[in-house]
């Protein structure tokens, strides 16, 4: 190997459709007294913007590409920490990426799992600790829990004039901030079909609420901001259980494969604060426009806020030695949307 070429590894994986590339050894520095302030530092560091425009941007990535530097934790109460990121910057949350990161966990071995039970990997984020608990049965992950921060309602029935009408938004927080609109309400369903209508809209939603008061954190600025738009379609009930159809249009036009497993909580304080979850039933069984399903839950409720679980699982999908050589004039990349 020539030995001017910059390698980097990274072990990927997709949960429910939505790919997550871990990058176990970053080879930048990512300094921080928290997992939260080593965001804020990442985002006004040319180091760390210039490796996730190379991981995430073509021709190694693509638009809606998504990923982790794993980091310290910020104290010895976690397994591990993470600074989560797409094409567009580095996000306060991420579920899918959380999942991923608890079969990853077990996997490598960082942290011992039974054959038959659950283990709890418990992860710094932005947003706070999360856990993975993982499931496992005859030496298998079957399924991993992700146990959020609490969530909750920041505004109900905001009006918005759009270009689909104007529309009621609820924005609600999963450990990011989200606007979540009926896309019945803007003439839309939730399927491939609508596929770049929805991001459209999902976008001029975003936008249109993102520097304003309903986006504004109660308590931590670094967090205040809409992270994304939440289209969904009330599909009734399925087995008892709330079942709905969503399409989250994150960062700037981003498409979440998944049903978004922070947008998940985000969902379940909203239908909590409706009477619609309960900590003892129902849940809520959420679809992804790829047809791919998460199961949220209320595991408690206290002051207005829910404490939300959202069942899933992860997928590896390969290891990647990536090389970089200097003189390729398309460093670190590009990208079409």
């Amino acid at each position: 190997m020539r030995q001017d070429l910059l390698v980097i590894t990274t072990v990927d994986y997709h949960t429910a459709g939505e790919p997550f590339r871990i990058v176990p050894a970053p080879p930048v520095e990512l300094p921080g007294e928290s997992v939260a302030d080593r965001r804020v530092r990442a985002l006004a560091s040319k180091d760390a913007q210039a490796l996730r425009e190379l991981l995430c941007f073509e021709p190694r990535g693509h638009a809606d590409m998504y990923g982790g530097f794993l980091v310290p934790p910020d104290d010895d109460g976690a397994h591990l920490g993470v600074l989560f990121w797409h094409k567009d910057g580095f996000s306060t949350a991420c579920g899918h990426g959380t999942i991923a990161l608890g079969v990853w966990a077990v996997d490598t071995g960082l942290v011992e799992a039974p054959d038959d039970g659950t283990v709890d990997v418990v992860i710094d984020v932005p947003s706070g600790r999360v856990t993975a608990r993982v499931h496992r049965e005859g030496g298998r992950t079957v399924a991993v829990d992700f146990v959020n921060v609490p969530s909750y309602v920041i505004a109900r029935d905001v009006t918005l004039s759009t270009s689909r009408g104007e529309l009621a938004v609820t924005v609600a927080y999963g450990g990011a901030i989200y606007a979540t609109v009926d896309a019945t309400t803007a003439g839309l369903t939730v399927d491939p079909a609508h596929y770049q209508e929805l991001i459209a809209l999902g976008r001029e939603i975003k936008w249109a609420l993102n520097d304003s008061e309903h986006a504004a954190h109660p308590d931590d600025p670094r967090l205040s901001g809409i992270y994304g738009t939440i289209l969904y379609e009330d599909l009734g009930l399925t087995d008892g259980d709330v079942h709905q159809r969503n399409v989250t249009v994150f960062a700037d036009g981003e498409v979440d494969r998944s049903p978004c497993g922070s947008g998940t909580c985000a969902r379940l304080a909203v239908l909590a604060a409706e009477g619609r979850v309960a900590p003892d039933g129902p849940r809520l069984r959420h679809e992804s426009i790829v047809g791919s399903v998460f199961t949220g839950a209320i595991v408690s409720a206290s002051d207005g806020a829910v404490r939300p679980q959202v069942t899933g699982m992860a997928y590896r999908t390969g290891t990647h030695t990536f090389e970089i050589d200097p003189f390729d004039p398309l460093t670190p990349g590009f990208v079409l949307r």
